[in-house]
């Protein structure tokens, strides 16, 4: 048995081959190894990837010798029996800071309340939209010529475009089985009004506004489907397609390799009706879901088993409860620490319920609902137990829906700072997932209104690396802190569904330290709650140029009065403007 040297957390592929012929790998075939290490052991299973070929992905959590043995639940002598081991060395400080990813997967901080890294280093979570990375509309050049912003850009050159912005984190849908309109007749009949509409929900026939969504290696369904007269539509989904997600691996592995963390969503929401009625639901969305989560389970990542954008055209939310328990009932939560939420309209907790009911979900996420009434599902989640992290994951994007002012206006900038701060400060203390019409999309067509390339620049995506700046002016201490807009008045001087006039605010148990924001045309507030008569420091914060600077209006601190009030001096300008107390 040779023994390998790697660094821990690097992604070990043990690769078996089969010596039986199977009908179905994908259905018939499971393997695993007993994986064996300091701190660690566990049964950590693997995937099908074409041909004979099954593959098992580990990652050393820490330095030490760490063993495997492989095994299967047929009898086949290349999957049972085989044997290996390495040994792992950490990786040094100045090489955890080239690439984050080296600190290990992102977990829950010690309070439950944000993330960390597994080396127990801070995670904010700053994230772009790219639900399509997986296919050609982000295309993959084999190259390291990097390519400025324009239609010749590629994948790498994105990465590399946020990755100077600040990002650490890409959201992605792992597939897109049914988004196509390439080959297909242009009007397919429909037996009744239910299938009429999960049409409407898959396909966009109609309006012509569906999208070829391959890549490379095909679909990750094969055609021709099982169900019968819908055979071009519905894909076959017990027979998947490991050529697709093998271009999948290559963009993830890039993504890991730059820093970034990996969102990753098995599917989007809209197939569900037709699967479970017609595909063995809930078996093989299970088996689909274990697929992905084994197949990227060493990647730096956070998954979940459904993007649940919102509540129409879709089964209800609780019933994809019932396969995403039977995932982690019967394989486990993922081996190696791998947590596990969704994007979800309005919340998590609104759509799943508590771990009474859901026994997968292990941090929380908020969107799709935008305005800035929404936010407060956040803090709803807070008050949850356990604590968990949360995230709003689809705030307001800038173009979309189409009613909204233009990408690059100084309004759609003020709007995404709403949902940036107001998130933040209402609960979502793991971070943020930045969008944006025509990248979220993944927009390439020449008629598309926003190309890709076009709205990468725009500054709204630059300025959401000002979140950090503002988070980090309480340190480590953010997760400290506790949301209560409450501790402003007035804090709701503008209309529920908009994204002006209203205050927030997050402080500590003791309320010596406090952050808050105030949208546009908010008026001059009050803060109450603090200490009587004590000193505090005083700090404004610009979220357009991330700069903090004291009031020199009071001297740079301000006394509390006699009932622990604070009677804010006005703004120093236009706009919106953050706000850091600490008592002194």
């Amino acid at each position: 048995m040779k023994e390998s040297k790697v660094h821990v957390w690097d992604k070990i592929e043990i690769e078996l081959q089969a010596k039986n012929d199977y009908t179905n790998p994908y259905c018939e075939v499971e393997v695993w190894v007993l994986l064996e290490g300091p701190d660690f052991s566990k049964k950590v299973y693997g995937f099908w990837d074409g041909g004979k070929i099954f593959k098992v992905r580990i990652a050393p959590m820490k330095a030490g010798k760490w063993s495997w043995c492989s095994g299967s639940n047929t009898d086949d002598q290349g999957l049972n029996g085989n044997k290996g081991s390495i040994a792992a060395v950490e990786w040094n400080e100045e090489e955890k800071r080239a690439n984050p990813c080296r600190r290990g997967m992102i977990i829950a901080a010690e309070n439950g309340r944000g993330f960390q890294y597994y080396d127990k280093t801070p995670y904010f979570m700053l994230g772009d939209t790219w639900w399509s990375a997986p296919t050609y509309r982000y295309p993959w050049h084999e190259d390291a010529v990097e390519r400025p912003a324009g239609p010749d850009m590629g994948f790498k050159d994105m990465v590399l475009y946020r990755r100077r912005q600040g990002y650490n984190c890409i959201a992605m849908l792992a597939g897109h089985p049914t988004w196509t309109n390439d080959g297909l007749p242009p009007k397919i009949k429909m037996k009744d009004a239910f299938e009429t509409s999960i049409r409407a929900a898959w396909m966009d026939m109609d309006s012509g506004s569906a999208k070829d969504m391959h890549n490379e290696g095909g679909r990750p369904f094969l055609f021709p489907g099982t169900v019968k007269g819908y055979e071009n539509v519905v894909p076959d989904f017990d027979k998947i397609n490991p050529e697709y997600f093998k271009y999948l691996d290559r963009k993830i592995d890039y993504l890991n390799e730059q820093g970034f963390t990996v969102f990753l969503e098995v599917i989007r929401r809209d197939v569900s009706q037709v699967w479970k009625r017609y595909c063995g639901w809930p078996d093989s969305y299970v088996r689909y879901i274990q697929y992905i989560f084994a197949r990227y389970q060493a990647n730096n990542c956070l998954y979940s088993p459904i993007h649940f954008d919102y509540i129409g055209n879709t089964i209800l939310p609780r019933e994809y409860n019932e396969p995403a328990n039977m995932v982690v009932d019967k394989y486990g939560h993922p081996p190696f620490g791998t947590l596990l939420g969704t994007n979800s309209a309005p919340s998590t907790l609104c759509n799943f319920g508590g771990p009474e009911e859901n026994r997968w979900l292990t941090f929380h996420q908020i969107g799709n609902w935008r305005e800035h009434d929404h936010y407060w599902y956040l803090t709803e989640i807070f008050h949850s137990e356990p604590a968990r992290p949360a995230i709003n994951g689809e705030p307001y994007y800038p173009g979309f829906p189409d009613d909204n002012p233009a990408t690059g206006s100084a309004e759609a900038e003020l709007n995404c700072r709403s949902g940036m701060y107001g998130s933040f400060l209402s609960g979502g203390f793991g971070g943020y997932i930045y969008g944006i019409e025509g990248m979220w999309g993944s927009d390439i067509e020449k008629n598309a209104k926003y190309k890709m390339w076009e709205v990468l620049e725009y500054r709204s995506g630059a300025l959401v690396y000002n979140l950090k700046r503002f988070v980090d002016r309480a340190g480590a201490r953010y997760v400290e802190l506790i949301p209560d807009s409450e501790l402003i008045t007035p804090n709701k001087s503008g209309r529920a569904d908009g994204y002006k006039g209203w205050a927030y605010c997050a402080a500590t148990a003791k309320r010596d330290m406090l952050l808050l924001y105030f949208e546009q045309e908010c008026l001059q507030g009050t803060v109450r709650g603090l200490k009587p008569n004590a000193p505090y420091c005083i700090e404004w914060f610009n979220p357009v140029t991330g700069e903090w600077k004291a009031d020199r209006r009071v001297t740079g601190t301000i006394c509390a009065d006699n009932m622990g009030r604070i009677i804010l001096p006005e703004f120093p300008g236009e706009g919106d403007w953050g706000l850091y107390l600490e008592e002194l």
